[in-house]
């Protein structure tokens, strides 16, 4: 076992100021390694007028890549094009080991590909559940397994995603590990003076577009209300499937009881939440979805879809499942709202107890620990020659195995041009930043302020951003 400080580089199209689970991830996580002694920078695309290098909380660099965004917050895909800046930056900053994340990132596979090419370690986080029948399930699919057939090691967010990635790159399970998202336990306390106790509140927190079902909501909604007198939806989020609740709200003339708040930052998650008593996700997909745990953690009820990694990961007394069908997430949202008013005479299932058992389930002080295994399981692995790289690709597929050969091929012919124009010896390394010295600043401001008993507790977590 290695002991010694790695310098590690995360990618992924998908990090803040955009939201998400993925960015959340790569935020926290990557604090935390942080915190544990390492180097790490991140590379995404710009964001609007962000471009350039930035430096987050805690000393956490981003590099913002200017690039052209097609679909859903991923980059144009260049192939090459990107090789020269990745190269630069990997070099810059004395980078150990390249950590891609998420299948629908451009960038994630692109850094993968120059990073391998320059004969550098590689991991990647999948974050995803993805088909086999549709066109794009098959099409991701096989630049997924031209992706991981040359990575050391592959980690997804739940044993249902792992099943699923392994099948679809034909990959050794052992190479696959498990590591579960999480959340700082800490930003999400119950406060029950928050709810409305004239009301039973279900508080839907999600991006409104299909894949997050809200065409199942859509439909469950005008019925719940019409069963129970007392029940408010509250939904923040936004997305091109908003037209349609909002045509059904005005079609039901339901606008006293559906409350649109549109979109929701992260700072707010919490305020929006305690609001509630039942949290509603009608998902179709999800390989983990961390907006339950959040809400269990602020002491919700939670109803979800029975799909993909959603059932490991709440105990079953927090949730109550529902098939991926209308009529079932009417019942199990009977059954929930059932449960909220007898919640008094069950200490088991008060706020707080849920608040106390998520927090010793997830932690991201766990997850990097975790993560940091993996890296060292695979930085002192021997380097394959050229000729194994080609094996693995050439395995792809009696037609894709020839594609994906001449595409490696021509990045390595690359990356030997660049290395002739541009040597490493005249590539200046990036100054490390003083970790040490910003915490000793950050508790010595703390101290003359006059930090209270609460903030000091919450200076052991990732710092946040806001």
């Amino acid at each position: 076992m290695h002991n010694r400080p790695l310098n590690i580089c995360m990618v992924s199209d998908f990090f803040y100021p955009a939201m998400g689970g993925v960015e959340s991830h790569l935020y926290n996580n990557s604090q935390c390694l942080i915190q544990r002694g390492h180097k790490v920078v991140i590379v995404t695309h710009s964001h609007g007028r962000r471009r350039g290098v930035r430096y987050l909380a805690g000393g956490l660099k981003v590099y913002y890549i200017p690039a052209v965004i097609v679909y859903s917050n991923a980059s144009l895909p260049t192939f090459f094009c990107t090789f020269p800046i990745f190269r630069q930056i990997f070099i810059r900053e004395q980078i150990d080991i390249v950590h891609g994340h998420q299948a629908f990132s451009t960038f994630c596979h692109e850094a993968i590909l120059h990073a391998r090419s320059m004969g550098l370690k590689t991991v990647f986080t999948d974050h995803s559940l993805l088909g086999f029948a549709d066109a794009s399930g098959i099409l991701l699919n096989k630049l997924l397994k031209f992706t991981l057939s040359d990575v050391q090691h592959a980690i997804c967010v739940s044993h249902t995603s792992k099943e699923n990635t392994v099948l679809r790159a034909a990959l050794d399970p052992q190479q696959v590990s498990v590591i579960p998202n999480a959340i700082i336990a800490e930003q999400f306390r119950p406060d029950p003076s928050a709810r409305d106790p004239a009301w039973i509140t279900i508080v839907v927190l999600s991006r409104l577009v299909y894949r997050k079902g809200v065409d199942l909501l859509v439909a469950a909604m005008p019925r719940i209300c019409q069963l129970c007198p007392r029940v408010r939806f509250i939904i923040g989020g936004d997305g091109p499937k908003r037209i349609n609740i909002e045509q059904m709200r005005e079609r039901h003339m339901l606008q006293d009881r559906i409350e649109l708040l549109g979109s929701v930052q992260p700072a707010d998650v919490r305020s929006v939440l305690v609001r509630g008593d039942i949290f509603l996700n009608t998902s179709l997909t999800e390989a983990f979805c961390i907006a339950i745990v959040e809400a269990a953690a602020c002491g919700l009820l939670v109803v979800s879809t029975k799909v993909g990694g959603i059932p490991e990961v709440l105990p079953r007394y927090m949730i109550t499942f529902a098939a991926p069908e209308e009529d079932h997430v009417v019942e199990s949202l009977l059954e929930a709202i059932g449960r909220v008013d007898d919640r008094p005479k069950h200490p088991e299932l008060s706020p707080e107890y849920f608040h106390s058992q998520v927090k010793k389930m997830y932690s991201w002080q766990d997850v990097a620990e975790r993560t940091e295994h993996v890296y060292y399981k695979i930085v002192g692995l021997e380097e394959p020659p050229l000729i194994e790289r080609f094996r693995r690709y050439y395995g792809c597929g009696l037609v894709a195995g020839k594609l994906f050969c001449l595409v490696a091929a021509i990045d390595f012919l690359i990356g030997v041009v660049l290395a002739w124009f541009w040597p490493r010896a005249q590539i200046e390394k990036a100054r490390s930043f003083d970790y040490a010295k910003y915490h000793a600043i950050v508790t010595e401001n703390r101290l003359y302020h006059g930090s209270s008993v609460g903030s000091e507790k919450q200076s052991s977590e990732p710092l946040t951003l806001g």
